[in-house]
Formats: structure tokens, sequence, C-alpha cells
């Protein structure tokens, strides 16, 4: 999942779309997720996040389905632990597989592990692939412009997307410079693991605050604080295509309120 939140350049419909549209429509898919309890509903809310990732592809193949898959891999190795985790926390129900005579796996516990698993899913892969073809600079400049949030919000929010892959990027540097020193990070143990890593959130913090510390004398340096919405000379329209999506987008939220109130799993 290293750099999943990175600009792909592509020449995609879905690079071509506003960067509000792609915000939004995300933003709409994220929701759908989180109202439905349908496991089917679901399933077919990934299945569409991953067709996305395939049309983002575009002629010259940006690398969007790849990272699509690799995200995907990713929630899936994440979502054992929490499912693993759910059977083992969740008692109420009826026991389903018993294992001893005082503890056993419940069907809620299953049923909430599946839910948990399928709705972590189905609300990260959209966000995570409509943010990769967002260019952060446009996204910017059309809240300030069109939304009219303050310059100085705007620049927080996409600076805080940008600078998640670049804290991945130093951290894997710091991984692999103990790794050549000896130090072996590949043990079974996930505590022991979690115990090895914990030490080096220090060297990425220091360099968390010196990068901070760049970023904002060149951002003043740039007259950050005389920026305003008539700085903004480019200019961003909207097209049938960013209608269709976004209408999409909201009959997908609207499908998931309807199937979650007239069919239960």
């Amino acid at each position: 999942m290293k750099g999943f939140l990175d600009y792909l350049q592509g020449d995609s419909i879905l690079h071509k779309m506003h960067p509000l549209t792609k915000l939004f429509t995300g933003a709409l898919l994220c929701a759908s997720a989180f109202v439905s309890s349908n496991f089917f509903f679901l399933v077919g809310l990934i299945i569409f996040d991953l067709i996305l990732g395939i049309i983002g592809e575009g002629r010259t193949h940006s690398g969007l389905f790849k990272r699509t898959l690799g995200v995907f891999k990713g929630l899936l190795k994440m979502s054992i632990f929490l499912f693993i985790l759910q059977l083992i926390l969740i008692r109420r129900g009826q026991t389903v597989i018993p294992i001893g005579e005082k503890f056993g796996i419940t069907d809620i516990a299953i049923r909430n592990g599946l839910l948990l698993v399928l709705r972590l899913t189905a609300a990260t892969l959209p966000l995570s692939v409509l943010i990769s073809v967002i260019n952060l600079n446009d996204l910017s400049n059309t809240l300030v412009q069109e939304l009219h949030i303050p310059y100085k919000y705007a620049f927080t929010l996409t600076s805080t997307i940008r600078f998640i892959p670049v804290f991945s990027s130093e951290m894997g540097g710091i991984i692999e410079s103990q790794k050549s020193r000896g130090v072996d990070f590949d043990v079974k143990n996930p505590f022991k693991k979690i115990g090895m890593i914990l030490p080096l959130c220090f060297p990425l913090l220091m360099s968390a605050v010196r990068k901070i510390e760049f970023t904002a004398k060149a951002a003043e340096l740039r007259g950050f604080y005389f920026r305003t919405r008539n700085s903004c000379s480019k200019t961003y329209k909207h097209h049938l295509r960013d209608f269709v999506f976004m209408l999409t987008g909201f009959a997908v939220l609207a499908g998931s309120i309807l199937i979650n109130i007239y069919f239960t799993n």
C-alpha cells in the first residue's frame, strides 16, 4: 500500500473529471458503504470500486488498477485480524462453532465480523481510487474558487493528504536503513515487531517537524497569507460526465438506503 495516495497522471475519463466531482462522489460511495448492512450490496460496491480502477487506467496505463489491487490486498490482510478480533470479543448470539465448554463462535460474531470487513473495504477503496486521480493543486484551487473555503484551510487539507505518502516513504527508508545495520524486522510475533518499530517513530517525528518547517517557510515566501479566491489563475469547468458520475454516486447511496430498508441479511 506504499504511496497509495500519490497522484497518478493519466488520460482516462476519471482524470478529466472535475476535482470536486471526484471528491464528492468518493464521499458518497464511502457513505453508501457505512449505510448499507446488506452483504450482497457491499460486495457489489467493492466490485464497482475495482471497475473504477480499471477505467482509470486509460490508454496510457496510469497504474491505477495495480494500485487498487494493492490497496485491496492490504485491506484483506487487515480485515483478517479485525474479523478474528470480532469472533473472539463478541459473545452475543447462538453458538455455531463450539470451542471448549465455555467458549464458542456465535452467529452474531460471524455476521458482525463479515459486515465490518466488507464495510471497511468498500469505504476505503473509492477514496483511494479517486484521490489517486486528483491533482491536489487543482483540488485546493477548486475548494477556494467554488466552495469559498479560505485558502489556509484548503491548503491544510491538501497538505495533509500530500504528507501521508511522504511519511510512509520516510518510514520505509528508516526501516531499510535499520535492516542494513542487521536489524531483522521479519519476525512472526506481532507484539515484538511493534516493539521494534515504535523506537523508529522518533526519527520519523523529527523528520516530519523539519519538513513542516521547510514547507511553512516556502509557503510564506510565496505569499501564503496574501492568497485569496481571485489568486487562482486556472478555471475548472463542469461537463456532462461530471453530472453523470455525481448522479451515479447519489444513485448508489439511494440504493444502499432502500436495500437496507426493504431487505435484510
